[in-house]
């Protein structure tokens, strides 16, 4: 990274807050650097995998079947919802029993993480500062992101166990040898030797089929969050223009307080909008996986 004096005050700030706390103390240099460990990132999803397991666990052992309260109804609610939608998108009901609170449980862990988003993003440097853990540059717990769905690495991961269990399905379904034979004859089907010429063509755009999914099942959980946290650090630099009781700081202080409040509420939906998308998008992907081309 460039040093503070190669940029402007501004550019500095949302550079310094685009980098993880990992092994390596810097921001990474290519986008697939498999040494590099993001601390911050593994920590906050599992944190928040944990609070997921924990709440849908209480749930469980305190259900009731008389009139429920509103902590029990709201969790069957989400579960209702859940199983609905299930059931209208994977055709098995022996897959449904796993899916379904597979599901859940994504869309609950994905709206914990996206709404990480929400807290202020000089908060945790702060706390470190405080308590001397990043009081001098270079420390590398001077640097914390605390949304994990805004590090490429956590989407596409979950996006790679989806594709996963979409083989998996696939397979268990259709049988080893007609997953690969559907692999080779589809999406064009033919006979005799019009369908060996067609097998690498076939081969080919199902490969495209599955990573295209994958891929863009993860960036699109990465983008939208991605770019809410880069909106969040500019209205930040408008209260960080502060430099006194003046005109100019005053109004700026405001624009910061209208202006991340708006955002904020805004931006409940996209934390709720883009965990139901990826909910959405892992039941189809599970479902599809158990039809034939």
């Amino acid at each position: 990274m460039a040093a503070a004096s190669d940029v402007s005050p501004q550019s500095y700030y949302i550079q310094h807050h685009l980098v993880h706390l990992n092994n390596i103390g810097e921001k990474q240099g290519s986008i697939a650097q498999f040494e590099v460990i993001n601390y911050d990132s593994i920590f906050w999803s599992l944190a928040m995998g944990f609070i997921v397991v924990f709440v849908l666990w209480r749930a469980a052992r305190s259900a009731t079947a008389g009139v429920p309260g509103r902590f029990q109804a709201f969790v069957e609610t989400l579960v209702e919802m859940v199983d609905t939608q299930a059931r209208s998108i994977v055709p098995s009901e022996a897959t449904r029993r796993f899916v379904a609170p597979l599901a859940l449980t994504v869309f609950l862990w994905i709206v914990l993480m996206n709404a990480l988003d929400l807290v202020p993003v000089d908060l945790m440097p702060r706390i470190f500062s405080w308590t001397g853990l990043g009081a001098e540059h270079g420390d590398p717990f001077y640097y914390h992101r605390i949304l994990p769905t805004a590090d490429l690495n956590v989407p596409m991961g979950m996006s790679l166990g989806v594709l996963l269990l979409m083989f998996y399905y696939g397979i268990k379904i259709k049988s080893p040898g007609g997953f690969v034979k559907e692999l080779f004859t589809a999406p064009f089907h033919a006979h005799g030797f019009t369908a060996v010429l067609l097998a690498p063509a076939n081969f080919m755009l199902n490969l495209v089929e599955y990573a295209a999914k994958s891929v863009s099942l993860g960036m699109r959980l990465f983008g939208n969050m991605f770019a809410g946290e880069l909106v969040f650090m500019l209205i930040a630099l408008l209260g960080g223009a502060w430099t006194g009781m003046n005109g100019m700081s005053v109004g700026l202080g405001i624009g910061h307080i209208l202006a991340g409040s708006i955002w904020a509420i805004f931006h409940i939906m996209i934390v709720l909008l883009q965990a139901f998308i990826f909910m959405m998008l892992t039941l189809v992907y599970i479902g599809q996986a158990h039809e034939g081309h």
